[in-house]
């Protein structure tokens, strides 16, 4: 299931969420330019390895880039590089679906903070499972994961629409799409499915974001937005239709909806289009859509069986 857009509209024009694309595509097309051998040392040297996070190792001195004691750095410029084009594709597609909400509801700065620590606390999620673990992390998933916690508690109701096995693309709520997302990372951490990938990482920054996502959104932005009175989450939105209670508001994406709709009325209204198409002479304009009827042709005159009069004895000669 992979997400294309939402139907959650902004408020803000969100700065933080391009820059952070920007600069991981910027990041990611430098390494890649260096070469396969440099791209492995660039990761030794900037990525978040647990080993050296915790004291059980040490880099060799040609590779130490922070100065001693400053080793926790590698978890944030970890955060920039990636191990493929998929990796960085799918990571920066999410973001871009899902961040420029967040962002809205924080404001820039504070969402930096609160992308960076979901960052960090992905790192040392998993590096906790590990503490020897010599292998370098690198990606923005944790981060990423920290971002989809707080939009999973921001805006549930939310229409994703989704593209569901290369095939069916529809629209799915929120909270159906991100819950299927953390349910996956459980299941591929019992069962081992995908290995070299930092699962733990992404169950700790998808928690740390539902942690810390009341700390950091604006005091007027409720969580689980509209409460269980809302619109239902599943079924299709009507124009004009009130929720279940009469103080229910209308879903989040509502607002975006009824603009475009009203603005494509217009252009038919403009355009002399349905209902306000220009009227004629015929009959089917009596009803607004009658003119897009074809009117029913006028019977034809039956030609019958023609009068034969009957000369036979017997017969009275009117008879037919």
């Amino acid at each position: 299931m992979l997400p294309i857009k939402d139907n959650n509209p902004t408020t803000i024009t969100p700065w933080v969420t391009y820059g952070l694309i920007a600069i991981n595509i910027a990041v990611y097309l430098l390494t890649v330019t260096l070469g396969q051998k440099a791209h492995f040392l660039v990761n030794l040297q900037y990525g978040a390895i647990p080993a050296v996070l915790f004291g059980n190792a040490q880099l060799p001195p040609q590779l130490e880039v922070f100065p001693p004691g400053f080793e926790f750095l590698s978890i944030f410029s970890a955060m920039f590089l990636h191990g493929g084009l998929m990796h960085v594709g799918g990571n920066m597609l999410y973001l871009w679906v899902f961040g420029n909400n967040v962002e809205d509801a924080m404001g820039h700065f504070r969402f930096l903070a609160f992308y960076l620590l979901c960052g960090a606390a992905a790192a040392f999620g998993h590096g906790l499972f590990d503490t020897t673990s010599q292998i370098p992390m690198i990606g923005a998933s944790g981060a990423l994961a920290g971002v989809l916690g707080a939009y999973f508690l921001l805006f549930p109701k939310a229409r994703v629409l989704v593209w569901f096995f290369w095939v069916f693309i529809f629209y799915v709520p929120a909270v159906a799409v991100l819950g299927l997302w953390i349910g996956m990372q459980f299941v591929n951490l019992s069962s081992g499915a995908e290995q070299g990938v930092a699962i733990l990482a992404h169950i700790a920054g998808f928690f740390a974001g539902l942690a810390l996502i009341p700390f950091f959104k604006y005091s007027y932005i409720p969580l689980w937005q509209g409460g269980p009175k809302q619109v239902p989450v599943f079924g299709v939105y009507r124009p004009g239709r009130k929720g279940h209670a009469t103080n229910a508001a209308p879903p989040p994406w509502a607002a975006a909806y009824e603009q475009e709709r009203r603005a494509r009325r217009e252009r038919m209204k403009n355009a002399g289009r349905g209902p306000w198409g220009r009227a004629g002479d015929t009959q089917t304009d009596k009803s607004p859509w009658g003119r897009y009827q074809s009117p029913k042709p006028e019977p034809k005159p039956g030609i019958g069986v023609p009068k034969v009069t009957r000369l036979h004895p017997g017969d009275k000669p009117d008879d037919t």
